[in-house]
């Protein structure tokens, strides 16, 4: 199937182009940087960004639009979460 969108640039704006599941890990990076997470069932969500600070969003559910590096399995309460490209 031909896609339409194929030669339309992306924005931090427009919706993501490509998602997959994310198993959090305390020393595995997502490759590549995710635009944004995906929070399917609410919870505390521990990430690296893509500039190194690590930070904890206490309660997260639905969309996290924060470029993430990594999601720490220690401390993120939160599950089904998926990355966003």
């Amino acid at each position: 199937m031909t896609d339409p969108f194929s030669s339309q640039l992306t924005g931090l704006d427009s919706p993501a182009r490509d998602a997959a599941a994310v198993t959090p890990s305390d020393t595995v990076d997502l490759d590549p940087v995710c635009r944004s997470l995906w929070i399917g069932v609410s919870g505390n969500v521990k990430v690296l960004t893509s500039k190194g600070d690590t930070v904890t969003f206490v309660g997260v559910s639905g969309v996290l639009p924060v470029c993430v590096k990594r999601v720490f399995a220690t401390d993120t309460t939160a599950t089904s979460i998926v990355a966003l490209w």
